[in-house]
């Protein structure tokens, strides 16, 4: 899953908004970070985030809004950032196939080492859950969206036919949150090397669906 690292105008539509352009918002997120980071989701009220960020809960909720908005725009500033991070990791191999296998472990690694996302999975999965799943977490499903058009993009670069990518996207998406959401599995994705091997053997031949 990958996404283009020079333009993140592209990126920030993609999933769903874009970001905040104003110090008092970033301001206002960075507190969210670093409240859930300490106490959790389940511990963190809107009057811990305005209290951390030196605001007033009516500015929390006039520039970014309740709770579960607050923690939906902290997690898609996440994503985007770690995405970039992902692209610039795959962004020199050769063929779709090399990126999709690159670009698994990159997430996987990614999101397990992330300090509030993987700490967040590990302590709170249950409480997770609703923003990472595509019935409720609109970011997923622009970023299946925009992994469907990148895998696109990348059929026409090397000269495949047309196909309706979506549902490999979105496949490979939900094993992804799966994955994140209970590792507890039989294959073998402890290190980085078995988890290329699952996604050579499993992921690979999806894209000879789309």
């Amino acid at each position: 899953m990958t996404v283009p690292s020079t333009d993140g105008t592209r990126l920030a539509v993609a999933l769903g908004a874009t970001p905040p352009s104003d110090a008092l918002s970033e301001q206002i997120l960075d507190a969210a970070r670093e409240q859930f980071m300490t106490f959790g989701l389940r511990r963190s009220t809107v009057d811990d985030v305005a209290k951390r960020a030196r605001v007033s809960r009516v500015t929390v909720y006039r520039r970014i809004g309740n709770k579960d908005s607050l923690v939906s725009a902290c997690l898609l500033r996440e994503y985007r950032r770690f995405l970039v991070e992902v692209d610039d990791a795959v962004a020199a191999l050769p063929t779709m196939e090399d990126r999709l296998v690159e670009g698994f472990a990159a997430v996987l690694r990614h999101i397990r080492e992330h300090p509030l996302i993987g700490g967040l999975l590990r302590l709170e999965p249950e409480t997770m859950l609703p923003f990472l799943t595509l019935e409720s977490g609109p970011a997923l499903l622009a970023i299946r969206d925009y992994l469907a058009d990148r895998l696109r993009e990348a059929r026409r670069a090397e000269g495949r036919p047309a196909a309706d990518a979506t549902p490999v996207a979105e496949l490979m998406v939900r094993i992804t949150v799966s994955f994140l959401l209970n590792p507890v599995s039989c294959f073998e994705l402890d290190d980085e090397n078995q988890v290329r091997e699952f996604a050579r053997c499993y992921l690979v031949p999806l894209l000879a669906a789309g």
